[in-house]
């Protein structure tokens, strides 16, 4: 993403990327399902639930932003760790409807390990 962000412009590859990719998972949705019943569903949820989309963007436009500045390395280490550390508030509080987890000091330890090597990753 990062090469295609030089190549196109930084907007116009995420602009491009999120298009085609919603073609190609329209496309499967109708391969698949022979139904785009899936839009409608969609539609009427609950709109925090679309936050899903939102992120999605985020995070291929940080990946397009990133990987030429620190490197592919580092982009995607620090996007697992972010991942993490969110994956953690998120089973700690239980939000999102999900069952709440809760922290211990191992699994503390596993996400600081896991920033740390991040934070290695953007030594050069």
């Amino acid at each position: 993403m990062g090469r295609f962000g030089e190549r196109i412009g930084t907007l116009e590859a995420l602009a491009f990327t999120t298009v085609l990719g919603a073609l190609i998972a329209t496309g499967l949705l109708l391969v698949v399902r022979r139904s785009l019943d899936g839009y409608g569903d969609g539609l009427g949820a609950p709109k925090w639930l679309w936050l899903g989309a939102a992120i999605g963007v985020f995070v291929v436009a940080s990946i397009t932003l990133a990987a030429p500045e620190i490197g592919t390395t580092a982009t995607v280490a620090l996007l697992i760790a972010g991942q993490l550390g969110a994956a953690l508030a998120i089973d700690r509080f239980g939000w999102f409807g999900v069952d709440r987890v809760s922290l211990t000091w191992f699994r503390i330890f596993g996400v600081v390990l896991l920033v740390a090597g991040a934070a290695l990753t953007l030594r050069r």
